[in-house]
């Protein structure tokens, strides 16, 4: 998911905000459909609780996101077309394109980890004021950017111990 260079305006931030809440929706559903699938003998507590503890990350995420979306002047619209090209670029894997259930998880997390990245930087680098503090939008993309590393870090961590 590519993200310009520099944000220009409340309504392209909101609109990329709008792709990090899709972001989040897909990967909460898809560590919940994986929870729901988990055959009984593949049944590890250590892989149900990183799930449920990304489906739960991944829904205050959403909620922080959508309070910063309502601060803006955004156009709901928008969510609509946001959200199918989120799910045409990243549900063009589904969960059986990965080898397991770890391996789907680290890539949503993956995923969502770069585009807060690349949202911020290209906040950083834009100039214009916005409608909601800068420092208070950059503090909040940057706890969720961490909270997606730790996730990335989470998963690698429990994919190694099963190796």
């Amino acid at each position: 998911m590519s993200v310009a260079s520099r944000v220009e305006s409340d309504g392209q931030l909101a609109r990329l905000l709008q792709i990090g809440i899709v972001l989040e929706e897909v990967v909460e559903a898809r560590a919940y459909e994986h929870y729901q699938r988990l055959p009984d003998e593949e049944r590890d507590e250590r892989v149900e609780d990183l799930l449920q503890e990304a489906r739960e990350e991944s829904a205050e995420h959403r909620e922080r996101l959508e309070e910063l979306v309502s601060r803006l002047d955004g156009d709901e619209e928008a969510a609509i077309d946001v959200g199918a090209l989120v799910r045409e670029q990243y549900a063009r894997t589904g969960p059986n394109d990965f080898d397991g259930i770890l391996y789907d998880q680290l890539n949503g997390e993956e995923t969502a980890y770069k585009f807060y990245d690349d949202l911020i930087e290209a906040v950083e680098a834009s100039d214009v004021t916005f409608g909601i503090e800068r420092e208070t939008l950059l503090s909040t993309l940057r706890e969720i950017r961490e909270a997606e590393a730790e996730g990335v870090e989470a998963v690698a961590a429990l994919m190694e111990s099963r190796a």
